[in-house]
């Protein structure tokens, strides 16, 4: 997985990777990528911070914040923290290789 550690304004991004699923390698071929950013970033610094990482286009963002989820271990009980979902949609043309090949 790719982590990046960057500092905007006065926000850090903590956990910028892409999110890898089925439903998300659909998207890809529509030529749009799921990312987990940090809970506080907005749409303009998301936005930026891809076209600074990846040198592409970006289009749109539509976010989405994930509820925290209730998980057990024996006994104890706790919850997951929640996570903000972004999904890009690149210019035509422009594509980000999220698969090395070694």
């Amino acid at each position: 997985m790719y982590c990046y550690y960057r500092k905007i304004d006065s926000y850090t991004i903590y956990s910028e990777y892409p999110i890898i699923t089925d439903k998300t390698t659909q998207l890809i071929e529509e030529n749009q990528y799921s990312f987990s950013v940090d809970y506080q970033l907005s749409k303009d610094l998301i936005k930026k911070e891809i076209e600074d990482l990846f040198n592409v286009k970006v289009i749109a963002v539509n976010t989405c914040k994930l509820p925290k989820k209730k998980k057990r271990m024996g006994k104890f009980a706790g919850y997951r923290s929640n996570y903000k979902k972004a999904i890009v949609t690149l210019a035509e043309g422009d594509s980000i290789n999220l698969f090395l090949n070694n």
